[in-house]
């Protein structure tokens, strides 16, 4: 009987020497969970309603060009005719001139997946871009982590990069086949649901292993 305590007691000892730092599947897979709880929405970067298109963007098949009028199709947006002002490209003053436009409103389901929060994006500069919200298709949740890799950087401290698979509540719409022609990445992401494997960066803290873009 005596052995047997003392070797619970042992087990519990080496079992209360792991941290929430220590470079595990449990902490890893913490950390991804919270990661995934702040940033898993799959957004489509529509941050600004109503989005105008123009001629110019019609003849050349720009993005918003081609996907919104299949968004239309779909019933999430709506499509007038309006004029705006003809601003000069590089003083962004009104040069007097008007133009018609295409514009898109959201409907009344597609207000359902606009995501009202904060969100952050990096400009080609540098500089960071601060939104109120964003037209969402999907939300990705942990569906296991796989793997990681241990790094170390003297400026920034211990760090690791995660493979994980998730599972995805996607919007029924995603599954049209012309909204996944126009939006080939999220189709992919919604497709790739418990077998694509994708990475995070984290970086070790007191607390535990937080995702670097937190």
């Amino acid at each position: 009987m005596k052995k047997i305590i003392i070797g619970t007691l042992c087990v519990l000892a080496i079992a209360g020497c792991s941290t929430k730092s220590d470079a595990n599947l449990a902490n890893f897979t913490v950390g991804m969970n919270d990661y995934l709880a702040k940033k898993g929405d799959l957004c489509l970067a529509k941050y600004n309603w109503p989005i105008d298109v123009t001629q110019k963007e019609m003849d050349a098949s720009g993005r918003n060009a081609l996907q919104m009028p299949v968004l239309e199709k779909v019933g999430l947006v709506q499509s007038s005719v309006a004029q705006v002002a003809v601003k000069d490209a590089e003083s962004g003053v009104s040069t007097g001139e008007m133009i018609n436009v295409k514009r898109y409103d959201l409907t009344a389901t597609g207000k359902k997946y606009y995501l009202t929060k904060e969100m952050h994006t990096a400009t080609s500069d540098g500089s960071i871009v601060v939104h109120q919200g964003d037209f969402c298709a999907a939300r990705l949740t942990l569906d296991k982590v796989l793997g990681w890799e241990l790094q170390k950087s003297d400026k920034n401290g211990d760090q690791a990069v995660v493979t994980y698979t998730y599972k995805v509540d996607a919007a029924p719409w995603t599954g049209d086949a012309e909204v996944r022609k126009v939006f080939p990445m999220v189709s992919r992401i919604v497709l790739g649901a418990g077998a694509m494997q994708l990475k995070e960066s984290f970086r070790k803290t007191e607390q535990g292993w937080v995702a670097v873009n937190l």
